[in-house]
């Protein structure tokens, strides 16, 4: 095993997916020589050539609208948008044709591609380049929607969703590129579509994915210090939902937090509330809360820490449940 950063695990993961299979494409705005914006992609074109990694002009529909047509021609394009807003001018084309070309074919074609987008914040960049977009994709039937917490995960994560025959929505949290832990290179026994239980606890289940994995297991490390045992459960697939694994560490918990950086209202964790609680009720001690982004523009880099959850802002919702059949704290 080797340690490797995110970013270098996904480079690992497109390198030894363009190695195994003739099929894939990589490609993008500065993708190629540069090795794009964070070096994902770095010497993948001088490796294996211009052919199989390479630059498009700056239009994010174009670089979509051509991997439909390269997907529906019998290859596995996997595409950059670079940042998270960026990717909204490919909005139209992913959402009435990337998701909806099986059903409209009756499953004659399919789409086996991967959509690479860089999101959220953490990196100190200005609006346009630290937006949460998940719920965008997740609301959208027909796409898969993962991301991943570790960089073991960003490999396996991307080499499963290459080799899907569905279209895949990759959502790379950019703070976390730069985390390191080992890497093996021998994919992974969890499904793309299975969630997995981070950190084992009995009193309150903290549900999070992407950036925000590192932020939950460090709040629970610190609430040991309150008398709480926090179980983290990390999603890793946003759709499809594996409604198994997180119900099941809610019922043995009995309290419920999801946190993620997008913001609150009509957030994606509005789903998992909505689920949890709807499957989970009579095992619930207390509503299941969430920590989340301001309902609020991206604010600007010396404001940031204000926009993202933090140890301390989960630490107090935590508070806020219901402990010993005592009432939530008032003002709370």
């Amino acid at each position: 095993m080797n340690e490797l950063s995110m970013a270098q695990a996904l480079n690992a993961a497109l390198r030894d997916s363009v190695k195994d299979d003739d099929r894939v494409l990589i490609f993008g705005e500065d993708v190629g020589p540069l090795g794009g914006v964070f070096r994902v992609t770095d010497g993948i074109t001088a490796d294996f050539g211009e052919e199989r990694c390479f630059d498009t002009p700056l239009a994010e529909s174009g670089i979509v609208g051509f991997a439909v047509g390269m997907a529906m021609g019998g290859f596995r394009p996997v595409v950059e948008m670079q940042f998270d807003a960026f990717a909204y001018p490919a909005f139209e084309q992913i959402t009435s044709h990337v998701a909806k070309l099986r059903n409209r074919t009756r499953g004659a074609l399919s789409l086996p591609m991967v959509i690479r987008i860089p999101y959220a914040g953490g990196i100190g960049g200005v609006e346009h380049h630290c937006d949460s977009s998940e719920a965008y994709y997740t609301h959208t039937p027909g796409l898969r929607v993962v991301t991943p917490g570790t960089p073991q995960d960003a490999y396996d994560l991307l080499r499963d969703a290459i080799d899907s025959p569905d279209p895949v929505i990759f959502l790379e949290p950019k703070c976390r590129y730069w985390s390191k832990e080992p890497v093996s290179f021998t994919r992974g026994n969890t499904p793309m579509d299975r969630a997995v239980v981070r950190r084992e606890g009995k009193d309150v289940t903290l549900i999070a994915y992407g950036p925000m994995v590192a932020t939950a297991l460090e709040t629970a490390e610190a609430a040991t210090a309150e008398g709480w045992d926090v179980e983290v459960v990390d999603l890793r697939s946003l759709t499809p939902f594996d409604d198994e694994t997180v119900t099941a560490s809610v019922r043995r918990t009995g309290r419920a937090v999801v946190v993620h950086e997008a913001a609150g209202f009509g957030g994606y964790g509005a789903e998992v509330v909505a689920r949890v609680t709807e499957q989970c009720f009579h095992q619930l001690h207390a509503p299941v809360l969430r920590v989340t982004g301001l309902d609020i523009p991206y604010p600007p880099p010396k404001l940031e820490r204000h926009q993202l959850p933090d140890v301390d802002r989960i630490l107090d919702t935590i508070a806020r449940l219901q402990w010993n059949d005592q009432p939530a704290v008032a003002g709370a």
